[in-house]
């Protein structure tokens, strides 16, 4: 079963909001939204080291980070585990 949270963010805030999530460890998937719109899914394996994350979605990142500099604001949903 999965819980989905919301979180609106500033563009330049959307980067480590995301590492932030990815580091809690059990998240399933992450979502951007600008104006309601999908921006970038990403699909966390359930399960992987959170090295191993870190380094595949680092190029994910930086394009992402390229993206928050023109935006003023955005959501982040995201998909979690529920124990």
């Amino acid at each position: 079963m999965s819980n989905t949270e919301k979180f609106t963010v500033s563009g330049s805030q959307l980067v480590e909001k995301i590492k932030q999530l990815i580091h809690e460890g059990n998240i399933r998937r992450v979502r951007v939204l600008h104006e309601g719109r999908p921006v970038l899914e990403i699909p966390l394996s359930i399960g992987a080291p959170a090295a191993a994350i870190g380094i595949l979605i680092a190029p994910i990142l930086a394009a992402l980070g390229a993206f928050a500099a023109l935006v003023t604001e955005c959501t982040i949903e995201v998909e979690k585990m529920e124990e």
